[in-house]
């Protein structure tokens, strides 16, 4: 799968004769932009099973909590009619916490009933049940991160959403020539806007914004907590740069550390034993003799984990100008 950039589409586009747009139209775009930059320019993005199921899991999450945001926005509501003093007492963050949740229910069940009273409990219970099922994946998700790249937790502010939101969206750090690539993948390699005597850079409004709020969640915790940050940011802002911009400064860096922490390869996959192999000691527990002439590498896999590009069995010429360029672009 190869990602072309909107704009690099535009370009194209504004060099076309034909007017519109269709399936068509962007087709031919997108292989325009391919055949002018070369099929090699384009990082292939992927993400190996573990990786996969991640990226999966923490999607997944982000929907459920999607959904109680809008159950609690809409208990709230319905908190400001039954009873507006409980409504003022809840704090931020308090419906997403089950011992709340179970004070509230039962404050809840001392009112007289009525058709919005039920429709309020009905609420609170599904935001009680979907509570326990974002915490139960965000369990899941911190073992199959330690199982998978530890050392992304082993970081100041990187927890385990976080450390889930970097291999999610990264999608394989080898497809990146080098770190200021991945800066500018994930919006943090600012863009000089100097004049005269004055330079200066401003913020990068481009790239990964999911990716972007990753290394910003992780900028921010570090700005608070972090006494070394915190003299970092002191010395960028004597410097004569503003607070924003220390903390760009400082979302850089930690965008070239976890593009090096992300280069490294994961850990092995553990494997599992079922109950059959169990009761085999003797073939589970002894290793087998060595045989040089088997080869136990994936033939279709790169060093870095990706699938390799299939190698010609012939010379081809590159065709520069096609009426039909055969291109695959997802």
């Amino acid at each position: 799968m190869i990602r072309v950039a909107p704009k690099m589409m535009g370009a194209s586009r504004r060099s076309q004769r034909q007017r519109g747009k269709s399936d068509e139209i962007d087709a031919q775009s997108v292989a325009r932009a391919v055949v002018k930059d070369g099929v090699e320019s384009f990082p292939a993005a992927y993400l190996d099973e573990r990786a996969m199921d991640i990226r999966l899991l923490f999607e997944h999450r982000e929907d459920l909590v999607r959904e109680r945001t809008r159950l609690q926005n809409r208990l709230r509501w319905h908190l400001l009619e039954l009873c507006p003093e409980v409504e003022a007492e809840l704090k931020r963050g308090a419906l997403s916490e089950l011992g709340a949740l179970e004070r509230l229910d039962r404050r809840l069940r001392r009112l007289s009933p009525g058709v919005r009273l039920r429709i309020a409990r009905e609420q609170l219970g599904h935001i009680r049940a979907l509570t326990r099922q974002a915490d139960e994946l965000e369990r899941e998700l911190l073992g199959l991160i330690r199982a998978y790249r530890p050392a992304l937790l082993d970081e100041q502010g990187c927890g385990a959403l976080t450390a889930a939101l970097l291999i999610g969206r990264t999608a394989g750090a080898q497809r990146f020539r080098s770190d200021a690539c991945f800066g500018r993948q994930s919006g943090s390699a600012p863009i000089p806007c100097s004049s005269g005597q004055q330079t200066q850079h401003r913020l990068d409004r481009g790239g990964d914004r999911q990716l972007n709020r990753a290394l910003h969640t992780i900028a921010i915790t570090r700005a608070q907590r972090d006494p070394a940050t915190k003299e970092y940011l002191a010395r960028k802002e004597a410097e004569g740069k503003t607070r924003k911009g220390a903390l760009r400064c400082l979302k850089r860096y930690l965008a070239r550390r976890f593009y090096r922490l992300l280069s490294e390869p994961p850990l092995p996959a553990e494997r599992t034993i079922t109950g059959e192999q169990a009761a085999e000691p003797a073939k589970t527990l002894d290793a087998p003799a060595f045989d040089a002439s088997r080869d136990m590498s994936p033939p279709s896999l790169a060093p870095g984990g990706i699938p390799a590009r299939p190698v010609p069995k012939r010379e081809t010429q590159r065709v520069t100008a096609a009426p039909n360029p055969m291109i695959c672009i997802s």
